[in-house]
């Protein structure tokens, strides 16, 4: 069953802009439990929506897992992991952080309630109610 997805990267550190470029990335760094716990969920074809961190505040694009976790590259710590990544579409238009706290729908995604998190699961419904948002459709 597909799952849903959101992670969140300063566009000082990694934009994705600098990800369509790049075509394909590994998602690592990550040193929280939480989210590590849920980048070892992640599976091949799941969605996940790309979100700018710290400067812009939006949802900007929608990524696919192309690998599923292994040993994080950036240390020798064993505890951590990273997944692979590939950049699917722009969101037609990017979703400001303030208009998904309006949404109804939307009280109860991470991004809001867990602010500091940095991969977080999506519900389907979620995860759609953010692209059409974004005025973005998959096909």
């Amino acid at each position: 069953m597909k799952q849903y997805w959101l992670v969140k990267s300063e566009p000082s550190n990694y934009s994705w802009q600098q990800f369509l470029k790049d075509k394909k990335t590994y998602w690592d760094g990550v040193r929280n439990y939480a989210a590590r716990n849920h980048l070892k969920n992640m599976r091949v074809d799941d969605l996940v929506l790309f979100y700018h961190s710290n400067e812009g505040l939006e949802v900007v694009g929608i990524a696919i897992v192309t690998k599923t976790f292994y040993q994080d590259p950036t240390t020798e710590e064993t505890a951590w992991v990273a997944v692979d990544l590939k950049p699917l579409k722009t969101l037609t238009q990017p979703v400001k952080l303030a208009t998904l706290k309006q949404n109804a729908l939307l009280k109860d995604i991470g991004l809001i309630k867990i602010g500091r998190l940095s991969v977080m699961p999506l519900s389907p419904l979620e995860f759609n109610t953010i692209i059409e948002m974004g005025q973005t459709a998959l096909t």
